[in-house]
This record gives structure tokens, sequence and C-alpha cells, in this order.
């Protein structure tokens, strides 16, 4: 499905949609009257709805529940729009709950009922769409979140660290290693940074500075550190902290809480690569003294490899159907 977007267009001065590929279940074609919850998955950095689209695949079921499932694209000229809004790459969060959505609900049975779901930076998005529209999704599942805490980006605390490429033994920080952060690393975050800056935009960190950064005068995003010696700039830093989440959640819990009571469960790798665990088990460790309601669960694993443990999707598709049947003691008539 491609929906026009007003939003995206007026941002950007040109055509701009915001599309999906939208899975039907089985039960949607047998009973041509029935209703049905929905499902956004929203896909990690690099993947597209083309991956789900123009195929006959029919949606599998939530527990037993057949649900409406729509494979969002985070695609944006800056890399992963991650569904927020942003004054790099436009509002990209309003573009889905205020357009997307209503064209979906309005082209296909829909019962009003919706959840989200993600991996990787589609984790994030999708704990980043329940924490800002916290009534437009009844839950949501975040997998292996990219960075929740910016106290923890992938092992980095943006607010005291002084540079993102050596530590303070002037040692190469690790990006990503094999088979978890304790195996053999294959890059370092100087190496990384800097292909990125020659390649210029669309990348993994280009992404988060366009985010997660204001706009310069020039036009380009904001850059978090210098791509030549590596050092963090601490103003963008605080720039950023709009969208560091554990620090949203920590201190509005109490203003958010009724409308997000129950409703977020995350879950990583306990080896991620990235060190993206940490970061989350950084936000668990905040919210237990809030006696937050909000499901954390550690598998074995690492970022890319959680997903064989045969538990994992089952526990977190567990969570969604149970979140529904919730979302449905007050909406019977949707039953």
């Amino acid at each position: 499905m491609v929906a026009h977007s007003d939003l995206l267009t007026t941002f950007y001065k040109r055509e701009t949609t915001v599309n999906g590929a939208v899975n039907l279940p089985k039960e949607y074609y047998d009973d041509t009257t029935r209703k049905f919850p929905v499902e956004f998955v929203i896909l990690g950095y690099g993947g597209d709805y083309y991956w789900n689209s123009g195929d006959s695949v029919i949606a599998w079921p939530l527990d037993s529940i057949p649900f409406i499932r729509v494979f969002m694209d985070g695609n944006c000229p800056w890399g992963h729009s991650t569904y927020a809004n942003s004054a790099n790459t436009g509002p990209w969060g309003d573009a889905l709950v205020k357009e997307f959505i209503p064209a979906l609900e309005k082209r296909f049975r829909c019962n009003g009922a919706r959840c989200v779901e993600g991996h990787s930076s589609g984790g994030w998005t999708a704990l980043w769409l329940q924490v800002n529209y916290p009534k437009t999704f009844f839950g949501c599942w975040s997998s292996s979140p990219d960075p929740v805490d910016f106290r923890c980006y992938e092992n980095i605390d943006l607010y005291k660290d002084k540079n993102m490429f050596y530590d303070e033994d002037s040692a190469l920080r690790v990006d990503g290693c094999v088979a978890g952060y304790d195996g053999l690393p294959w890059i370092f975050f100087k190496d990384d940074y800097q292909i990125e800056n020659v390649l210029w935009r669309g990348e993994q960190y280009w992404s988060w500075n366009s985010v997660w950064g204001q706009k310069l005068p020039n036009g380009l995003p904001e850059n978090i550190c210098d791509p030549l010696t590596g050092a963090i700039d601490s103003v963008v830093a605080s720039h950023w902290q709009k969208y560091d989440i554990s620090f949203i959640l920590r201190t509005n819990w109490k203003t958010l809480q009724p409308d997000l009571g129950g409703k977020i469960r995350i879950t990583a790798g306990n080896g991620d690569n990235y060190h993206l665990d940490k970061a989350v088990k950084m936000l668990e460790k905040e919210m237990k003294p809030l006696n937050a309601e909000m499901t954390f669960a550690y598998y074995p694993g690492d970022h890319f490899t959680v997903w064989t443990n045969p538990t994992y999707a089952t526990d977190g598709y567990h969570f969604l159907a149970t979140r529904y049947t919730e979302w449905l003691k007050t909406h019977p008539q949707m039953k």
C-alpha cells in the first residue's frame, strides 16, 4: 500500500508517500464482514516493504488470533526514518499515525486495534511510536532496539565520554564483534564512522545524526562527533536528549503511566554484537524503582542469532496477543 502524505510532501517539497506491504489473514477472505486488529512491523535498517510485497503470503496469527500485518518501510533520504518527527528527516511519526493509518483503515477492514513490533532500528521505532503515540497502539514489542539510553550508545556515554573513537586509555573503541560483544572485533568505531563520513549520507550513523540531531544552516544534520578526531560534541548530545527514550520514560513516567502501563515489552540477546542489550538493561534498572509496568526479557544469542531461540518469537507474539485480549475488554463490540 502506498499512501500520499501531505505532511512529508510539504516537508520535502516533492511528492512523498508512506509505504507498507499489507498481508491479510485467511479469515479475511472467509468472512467478508469481519474486521481485524492490525500489527505494524517496522523493518530494521536497510529493510524495505518490497520484501513482503507483491506475493500471496497469508498473515500468520498471533497465538491463534488472526491479524492484518503491515510491513512498514523505514527508508528515507537520510537512512532510516525511525518514524520519529525530525528536523532533518521530516514528520514521519505524524505521517504514519495521522495519514497512513487512516488511509489503511479506510481501505481494509480494521477494527481499530493496533500494535507495533520491530527489531534493531525497527525495535527502537516500535518503542518510540508506543511512547509518543500511546493511545494509538495497544502494545509494542521492541526487539534488540537501537540505543534506548544514550548513556550507553553502543557502550559510549554520550553525556560524559569525550571521544567516540578512543576510550580513556586511548584504546580504539570496538563497534561490532563477531558472536556477541565478547567475540572477535570486526570493526572499530573510528573505521565505521569515517567510512560513513566519506559515503556521506544514508548509512547507520548518518541516519542517527539525521533523526536525532538538529539541522545546520547549510542544510546538513549536526554531527555527534568530529569525524576526524572522534571528539564528541556535548552541545549536539544535549540536543539528542529529546530522543533518549530512557530519559523520556524515567522523567515523565508518572504522566505517561496511565496510557503506557503494561503495553511495552523489550527483549534482546544477552550478547548483542553492538552492546544494545546493555542499554536495555540500563533502562530496566531505571524503571524498576518507578514500579513501571514494562516487560524486559533476555535470551541467549547476539543481535542476529537471538531469533534462533525457539521461544523468542513465540514469547513476543504471545505478549501482543495478550495485550489484544486486554484491549477487547474495553472494546467488546469489536470481537
